[in-house]
């Protein structure tokens, strides 16, 4: 029998506004960019790429066996997820329904992760996908003018082995760029490739957090996501993109020093990384 935790209704609601509050805080610019019709290439990112509002933020969840007294009276009785319980007017997740019916999905995410946390992490691509991704192409992803020109892009493409293990990245390489890869990538192959030494594998646990839905925790929710921002900010720093008008120093991956610092970073968001893959596995799976 599943070990149930009850907070009150003072308990839950005083994590549930502070939850909101966070959320709020962390989407606060974002917010006030969209009002104005202006973008970020750094910190909006995570909204246009997951296409998630920020809204998913805010709504808390407790996770599963959290019981929360006095909560079917409020509109959570009405999300997706929750059911009746004892003591009478409380609501609990019902996991063991949320993942029957998503479970096909759940299954592909966990055994993305439990894979991802089997192995060993690797450090020498050196951001390189995001250099794949513009090699020899007029069209940039993103409208930022190159650091070293468009001839100089390519030349460190050139001069570089590309290691990339993750799909979502590799999807966006260039048609010239695709076969320097060391290994064609594909989606049905995603779980055999992940690493946990990828940055893009890592900004993926804030949205392996919100499939996991009401399975997950808020205050993780909130942890993935701020993981993720921490990671695009390197991706970008060590891309080939010019972001010194935005505040970003480049990470000059094509010298030595860069290649030191992306590592010495890398590897601290490998380590992070781990902790947060741990505590999304036990939330979907316990």
């Amino acid at each position: 029998m599943t070990t149930r935790t009850v907070l009150r209704a003072e308990q839950w609601r005083e994590h549930e506004a502070r939850h909101v509050a966070l959320a709020d805080e962390l989407t606060a610019a974002h917010r006030a960019r969209a009002a104005r019709r202006r973008t970020h290439p750094v910190e909006d990112f995570l909204f246009t790429y997951y296409s998630y509002k920020p809204s998913v933020l805010r709504r808390w969840h407790p996770g599963a066996g959290v019981v929360l007294e006095g909560a079917a009276s409020t509109r959570r009785a009405e999300w997706r997820g929750y059911v009746p319980t004892e003591p009478a007017g409380a609501l609990v997740v019902d996991a063991e329904a949320y993942r029957a019916t998503r479970g096909t999905m759940l299954a592909n995410v966990v055994q993305i992760l439990e894979s991802t946390a089997s192995r060993a992490p690797a450090f020498g691509c050196f951001g390189m996908h995001e250099w794949a991704m513009v090699y020899r192409t007029p069209r940039p992803r993103h409208d930022l003018p190159p650091r070293l020109g468009a001839s100089g892009t390519d030349a460190v493409v050139e001069g570089h082995d590309l290691r990339c293990t993750h799909f979502d990245a590799f999807r966006f390489f260039t048609p010239d760029a695709a076969p320097r890869n060391r290994e064609v990538l594909s989606r049905d192959d995603q779980a055999e490739r992940e690493q946990p030494g990828c940055l893009h594998a890592g900004m993926d646990l804030y949205k392996w957090a919100v499939k996991g839905g009401p399975l997950v925790p808020g205050d993780l929710l909130l942890d993935t996501f701020r993981h993720a921002r921490a990671i695009r900010t390197l991706d970008m720093q060590a891309s080939p993109y010019d972001l010194r008008d935005w505040g970003y120093p480049p990470v000059a991956v094509e010298t030595a020093e860069g290649k030191a610092e992306y590592i010495r970073r890398q590897r601290a968001f490998a380590e992070t990384g781990a902790a947060l893959r741990e505590r999304l596995i036990a939330a979907l799976t316990s």
